[in-house]
């Protein structure tokens, strides 16, 4: 199982043990990924996972606050009038649900904390540096993927993009693959900048980043995903 949709928990039939399958399946095939060094999509997922099932959970209880009250008696000694909440009628689905949620909570919140400790080993071993001069403009260039272990280089042409999201704009980055240059004693990393300039005109000063991983790494689900991201960090303290 690869995913869980983001409907998961309304879809469908509504049944405690029917929805608890799915989860611990998604939540296996996550730890395997884990287990092979794997992050994203997991860990994003994850995150969102986690954030609908509280927003779930914060809808319930303001619904539980909201429900009509009425009037239980007249305190005469605090001249204020007394209430009591009406009972919401039982509803099975939503008692499920709650249920499901309620289950499912932990479980998101603890696989999260082991894809993050994982997040955090693989980053110490990751470093970033530009190379040559940074031009004033950094929002276009390249990223060079490096593993000495293997001594190739995975080239990416990458630009810097501005969205929106419900509270703030934030930075991401897209990358095009462009080539993979084994280095060499006469291929250094400047020279590949250089052939780049020459061969692809449309950026003659291009950002150009050099992120190195001292190990061997799954590339689109861990290795680009974490280049990106420091990519998007420099150029944004630069």
């Amino acid at each position: 199982m690869r995913n869980l949709e983001k409907d998961w928990l309304t879809a469908g039939l509504i049944d405690f043990e029917y929805k608890k399958y799915l989860l611990l399946a998604y939540l296996q095939s996550v730890k395997t990924n884990f287990k092979e060094k794997k992050l994203y999509p997991d860990l994003s997922d994850l995150q969102r996972h986690y954030e609908y099932s509280m927003y779930f959970k914060d809808g319930l209880q303001q619904m539980a606050k909201n429900f009509p009250k009425r009037i239980k008696g007249l305190d005469s000694d605090a001249l204020q009038v007394n209430y009591e909440e009406v009972k919401q009628p039982e509803n099975e689905v939503i008692s499920e649900m709650q249920s499901i949620m309620e289950y499912a909570l932990p479980k998101f919140k603890y696989s999260i904390e082991e894809g993050k400790e994982l997040l955090s080993k693989v980053e110490k071993g990751i470093s970033i540096a530009p190379i040559g001069v940074l031009p004033l403009y950094k929002n276009e260039g390249y990223l060079f993927l490096y593993e000495p272990c293997i001594q190739e280089t995975r080239i990416y042409q990458f630009n810097l993009t501005i969205f929106e999201n419900n509270h703030e704009k934030c930075r991401g980055l897209k990358t095009f693959y462009v080539d993979t240059i084994r280095r060499s004693m006469a291929n250094t990393f400047e020279n590949m900048k250089i052939d780049l300039v020459k061969k692809y005109r449309h950026l003659p000063n291009p950002a150009t980043f050099l992120v190195e991983s001292s190990s061997i790494l799954p590339l689109e689900e861990t290795f680009l995903p974490i280049a990106q991201r420091k990519v998007v960090e420099m150029v944004s303290a630069a």
